[in-house]
């Protein structure tokens, strides 16, 4: 598993980082993959599936899932996208604009890539 720190971080130098972190884990990797999964197929698009989450610490801590467009017979396109999954509740972070950008960056990778 690996954590992404998201702040701003010098360029050069030396890095010091401590980081002390409580939170209850609700909701696994594997859950969090199987609920974008659902969701992607149920909302957007059959061919689209969640590949491995990232877990994020930021504000909140959450499973940072990739969506991924996958075109029979060639299979696996790439990545469209992202949908952040809450570790406590497991609710979807969501918005109208995130899934029109995921449908925008699968209409263009199906478009151009081989």
């Amino acid at each position: 598993m690996s954590v992404k720190v998201e702040s701003l971080a010098p360029t050069s130098g030396q890095l010091s980082i401590n980081i002390q972190l409580s939170a209850t884990v609700n909701v696994t990797a594997f859950s969090a993959r199987q609920k974008v999964t659902g969701f992607v197929a149920d909302e957007i698009s059959t061919q689209m599936h969640a590949a491995e989450p990232t877990l994020i610490v930021g504000e909140r801590i959450c499973w940072r899932v990739p969506v991924i467009l996958s075109m029979p017979p060639s299979g696996d396109r790439g990545e469209v996208g992202t949908i952040d999954v809450d570790v406590e509740t497991g609710q979807l972070q969501i918005t109208p604009t995130l899934v029109q950008e995921i449908e925008r960056r699968a209409e263009y990778l199906a478009l151009h890539s081989a």
